[in-house]
């Protein structure tokens, strides 16, 4: 299991990332308080809720370690 890179709790990135149903033009839609994700720099980072997904990308060195 993963951890959130914002605040640590861990992530079920298998169900963040699960089809839950799909848009009228075919986008995939998935739950997000299973968890959630951004692409970032060539990769997929994967946070436990929105809140922390918004922290990450106002400043993502920060919770990066870069």
């Amino acid at each position: 299991m993963s951890k959130c890179p914002v605040c640590g709790n861990p992530i079920n990135k298998a169900a963040a990332s699960a089809k839950t149903g799909e848009t009228a033009y075919g986008a995939k839609e998935i739950d997000p308080a299973q968890g959630t994700r951004q692409f970032h720099d060539g990769k997929w980072h994967y946070f436990d809720s929105l809140g922390c997904r918004t922290r990450f990308m106002a400043n993502p060195d920060k919770y990066l370690n870069l």
